[in-house]
């Protein structure tokens, strides 16, 4: 019977690793998605201004703005895919909330 637990046990934690390294798969691909954004909507901004014809005038067109709004729509979609609609008010978030209110009242 010993044997069985372990076996199950085993199985388990092998399971949650494999969750655990898919989750960490997810957010490596955010962030490597998000970095490449910036860099690349910088440059495109940089790339676009045309400091020496406009100067700062060009800062006002809209069509500056198209690329990094449409892809940053995207991007917020990466986001929540990977990190879930409910981020920052989860389950997780209330619980360490309501334990670091009755912490307080305790002083």
């Amino acid at each position: 019977m010993k044997q069985k637990t372990n076996v199950m046990n085993d199985f388990e934690k092998q399971q949650a690793y494999e969750r655990a390294k898919k989750k960490v798969e997810k957010e490596k691909g955010f962030y490597i998605h998000l970095t490449a954004y910036v860099i690349i909507n910088i440059f495109l901004l940089l790339l676009n201004l045309d400091f020496a014809d406009r100067g700062l005038e060009r800062l006002l067109d809209w069509k500056l703005y198209i690329t990094p709004i449409a892809w940053g729509i995207g991007l917020l979609f990466h986001f929540l895919s990977v990190f879930g609609p409910n981020f920052i008010f989860s389950k997780d978030w209330e619980e360490r909330k309501i334990k670091e209110l009755m912490d307080k009242e305790n002083f």
